[in-house]
């Protein structure tokens, strides 16, 4: 019986964003590569474009021979431990992607292993390829991916970009436009975010999303939101405001717009991410009580929090969308965007192209100022990030 090595990988520009997979089929006998397989596949989150991955491969594999068994190497951790039926799969995206796989040979066929990201770089490169053929309006082929790969002098990003994190910046560099808008783009919609103040769960560290008790502000949050008032009055710029719909925003929201004269509108596509059972508690409570949701939610932006919380990658979606509406519907006018940690982390995300794990990489205080210009062009200008000043 022959026994075939597939290792599979799969990026997402943006995640969710433009993105491909690659997968290769080896003798596991004598290392030959046997078959490479790649595909943009359009929009989609990187955990997504694994899957399929995973599921070309296998394919690959059985169409070379249906009796083999498969020894599947991943750098996802994710995939791996749920297609070893170690962890639940809940994503709807994913779960007819895994039962698919699991199809493709009988039952002890296929076994899994992680892999660490620098081992599977020959997955990575295919999957790269297939998304940079993507942007070009093409679909990766062999013959496409043994050019590219003979122009690429070895060390350039080319040549050994990731599928995950270098991925966004290739993309960049192969569809944005300058950074400087030319000079008849116009005024950029321009959002400066402003975190709400302090509530009394705020000092204590704990997860307060959509989903928990809903608090208001602590007097040390109204302190906090009378001076951000008092620094947005100075300055003069702010033309609108909306507010999420959650208690401690609109009640930040309330007190700038009586100091600027403005009204309030307010916009549920910037609530919170709702964090499931999580809610309340902290950091260190959710590891105790939850070990296995928590390592699983750090690792990949699909998980959701225990109960049936929101994902990050379901955050992202949903503020990629109010981001277009908001910035369609305040083209070239200057807009406070009243609202919570994750959604203004999320929108300088998005504005950066950075990858998912940047959440965890930002620190954004109470009644913090951010600021991101979009212009009509579709670039965004990171301006201001976790702004205290008026604080102290």
């Amino acid at each position: 019986m022959r026994e075939f090595i597939v290792e599979a990988d799969g990026g997402s520009r943006g995640n969710p964003g433009p993105a491909g997979y690659g997968a290769v089929v080896s003798d596991a006998a004598t290392g030959e590569t046997l078959r490479e397989v790649a595909e943009y596949i359009g929009v989609a989150t990187n955990n997504v474009a694994e899957y399929r991955g995973l599921l070309a491969g296998l394919r690959a594999a059985h169409e070379l021979d249906p009796a083999a068994t498969v020894h599947v190497r991943m750098d996802s951790k994710l995939v791996i431990e749920q297609m070893s039926g170690r962890w639940k799969i809940k994503h709807p995206d994913m779960k007819p992607l895994a039962a698919q796989a699991a199809r493709v040979f009988p039952p002890g066929r296929v076994t899994y292993e992680w892999m660490p990201r620098e081992q599977n770089k020959h997955a990575d490169r295919l999957a790269n390829e297939a998304m940079d053929a993507g942007v070009r309006g093409e679909q990766w082929s062999e013959s496409t991916s043994t050019a590219e790969l003979d122009a690429a002098p070895s060390g350039t990003p080319e040549a050994t970009g990731s599928a995950h994190g270098d991925a966004d910046t290739r993309a960049a560099k192969a569809v944005a436009s300058p950074g400087w808008a030319p000079a008849d783009m116009g005024a950029p919609a321009t959002f400066v975010l402003l975190r709400h103040g302090e509530t009394p769960l705020t000092p204590q560290k704990r997860f307060s999303g959509s989903g928990g008790t809903d608090p208001s502000l602590s007097d040390a949050g109204r302190d906090q939101a009378e001076r951000a008032a008092a620094m947005l009055a100075r300055r003069g710029t702010i033309q609108a405001i909306v507010s999420s719909p959650l208690a401690r925003t609109r009640e930040t929201a309330g007190i700038v717009a009586d100091r600027l004269g403005l009204d309030v509108s307010i916009e549920d596509g910037l609530r919170e991410t709702d964090f499931g059972a999580w809610e309340g508690l902290t950091f260190a409570e959710v590891r105790e009580r939850h070990p296995d949701d928590l390592n699983a939610w750090l690792a990949s932006p699909d998980v959701e929090p225990t109960g049936g919380g929101e994902s990050f990658a379901a955050t992202g979606a949903r503020l990629a969308a109010t981001r277009d509406k908001l910035v369609a519907a305040y083209a070239g006018r200057t807009v406070l965007l009243v609202t919570h940690v994750t959604p203004i982390k999320t929108l300088v995300r998005l504005a950066l192209g950075a990858p998912p794990e940047s959440l965890f990489r930002m620190e954004l205080s109470a009644a913090s100022l951010s600021v991101v210009a979009y212009y009509a062009d579709g670039n965004a200008s990171v301006r201001l990030l976790n702004d205290t000043s008026h604080l102290r």
